[in-house]
């Protein structure tokens, strides 16, 4: 099997910090996004998209980021912030506040960013570039990614202790048959996205809100 191998960085000897999020098509909970900067040697085959990760590996993952990363941060936007915005804002939101608290933590400040995806509003007036598939190209988005779903899917599992039967602790708030038919039969709670159901959901559901 050909060894796994992204790309360390795009622009060699500056602060470069890959950026990516997760949540953004949830019915319910926070978008989280990561900030990280690796070292221009970092090499681990672990590290790659967090969708090719089961939760052990993920897990392990996200100790060699913490124990090897330059530098590294976390932000979110709650489902409240999402339904008064609009959950592209928020999930630009949270990719400031990521870049935001990693620079304020570690008292440095970024010359480039990698972003994931292909939009992007600007922090401040930082460089950066937008790469589709970043999480599949560079290692600092993949880490990212992988800082970002942990940190979401833990927060999921708590709430799903406080909020039963909505099956986040497996679904992590996305729209399966078992977290829709639970709206159906209960209703909604105060961490489900109001704006998302009258798409997602069927039109009878709407009733209930």
């Amino acid at each position: 099997m050909e060894k796994h191998k992204l790309l360390p960085f795009m622009k060699s000897g500056i602060y470069e910090c890959g950026v990516d999020e997760v949540g953004r098509g949830s019915l319910a909970g926070i978008v989280v996004a990561a900030a990280v900067i690796l070292p221009n040697d970092f090499d681990f085959e672990l590290i790659k998209d967090s969708k090719k990760l089961n939760e052990k590996q993920r897990h392990e993952a996200v100790k060699i980021i913490k124990e090897h990363a330059i530098a590294w941060g976390l932000g979110s936007r709650s489902a409240k912030e999402i339904d008064d915005g609009n959950i592209l804002k928020c999930t630009f939101d949270s990719m400031h506040s990521a870049i935001n608290k990693m620079e304020k933590d570690y008292n440095l400040n970024v010359n480039h960013l990698l972003i994931d995806g292909n939009i992007f509003r600007p922090y401040f007036n930082v460089e950066y570039t937008c790469v589709i598939k970043g999480d599949n190209t560079y290692y600092s988005i993949a880490a990212a990614s992988i800082l970002a779903k942990v940190t979401r899917d833990e927060y999921m599992k708590k709430l799903a202790k406080e909020f039963p039967g909505y099956g986040w602790e497996t679904n992590a708030g996305y729209g399966t048959k078992v977290h829709r038919d639970k709206i159906v039969a209960d209703g909604v709670t105060e961490h489900h996205r109001m704006s998302f159901l009258g798409n997602i959901l069927p039109r009878d559901v709407n009733n209930l809100f």
